[in-house]
């Protein structure tokens, strides 16, 4: 199977913005991709740096989103996970990941489950934490194990979504560095996040896929200094090795081609799921043991 993941800064509106992730996806499918992955919130800016009620705005065309992505995903005859904002209910928003399958039919939808509140990620003033639970999505392609972003540091997501047969682990994500920070602090950051992402599909035993933005992004409440959007999309096999790498600063269709069917022959050697002592974890249900 051939993947495309769509890396890209914002194009200082919605319409622009659409308009090039939607050529893209057209000339991924051209160039033979079965699967396209855009990163988080890839409508708009990150709009999260600050707490700004204006912002919820931006959910009020969810169905015409879905609508208007079925759509491309049905012409570019892809399996297509977008990264929408969702409006539920007035004061009643998610962080959504619709999945459409090649022929445009929504697939299914993942909600956000771990919703971050940190300087200039601020999501827990927009975003309620998900209520669909870790289910994989059915595809023409296999069952897309959809995870967003700060679900990445969670090796608790990413087991489930395996142990309910997730062929694949992916990650919509838009994280980067503060310009103030340290170069070693940046690369113990970035390190992190690959390491951590890698694990998760040694794991499991599955490949993962993570597509990040890049560019530069003001805060527009002016209270923090922006963010640099770090990029680094990547894809790796179910024994963590990276097959697609993309740098830190340009816009990038990253490609690779991978074998659904590799799986079963790394866990033939490496057989986490047969030795896992499930009598023996009744603490993973408690915040902390104290």
């Amino acid at each position: 199977m051939k993947v495309a993941l769509i890396q890209q800064k914002f194009y200082g509106s919605k319409k622009e913005t659409i308009k090039v992730t939607s050529e893209r996806i057209k000339e991924a499918s051209k160039n033979g991709a079965n699967l396209v992955v855009l990163q988080e919130l890839h409508q708009n800016e990150y709009f999260c740096q600050s707490e700004d009620t204006a912002f919820f705005d931006y959910a009020a065309n969810f169905d015409d989103d879905v609508k208007y992505w079925s759509s491309v995903a049905k012409e570019a005859n892809v399996v297509l996970v977008t990264s929408l904002f969702e409006k539920r209910a007035a004061g009643l928003y998610h962080n959504t990941a619709v999945v459409f399958d090649s022929d445009g039919s929504v697939a299914g939808k993942y909600r956000k489950m771990h919703i971050p509140d940190d300087p200039g990620f601020y999501e827990k003033f927009y975003f309620t934490p998900g209520d669909l639970g870790f289910e994989p999505i059915n595809t023409s392609i296999g069952k897309l194990g959809v995870l967003v972003c700060w679900d990445q540091w969670y090796p608790e997501a990413a087991r489930l979504m395996a142990l309910k047969g997730a062929d694949a682990l992916i990650y919509p994500t838009a994280i980067g560095w503060f310009d103030g920070d340290t170069e070693e602090e940046k690369n113990r950051q970035l390190d992190a996040w690959i390491t951590v992402q890698r694990s998760h599909a040694v794991a499991n035993g599955v490949p993962a896929l993570s597509c990040n933005r890049v560019g530069f992004e003001n805060d527009s409440s002016g209270v923090m200094s922006g963010i640099r959007f770090w990029g680094n999309s990547f894809v790796c096999g179910p024994q963590g090795e990276l097959m697609a790498h993309a740098n830190n600063q340009d816009e990038a269709i990253l490609y690779c081609e991978v074998d659904m069917d590799k799986t079963k022959a790394v866990r033939d050697i490496w057989p986490f799921l047969r030795d896992r002592r499930i009598d023996a974890y009744d603490n993973l249900l408690k915040r902390y043991c104290d």
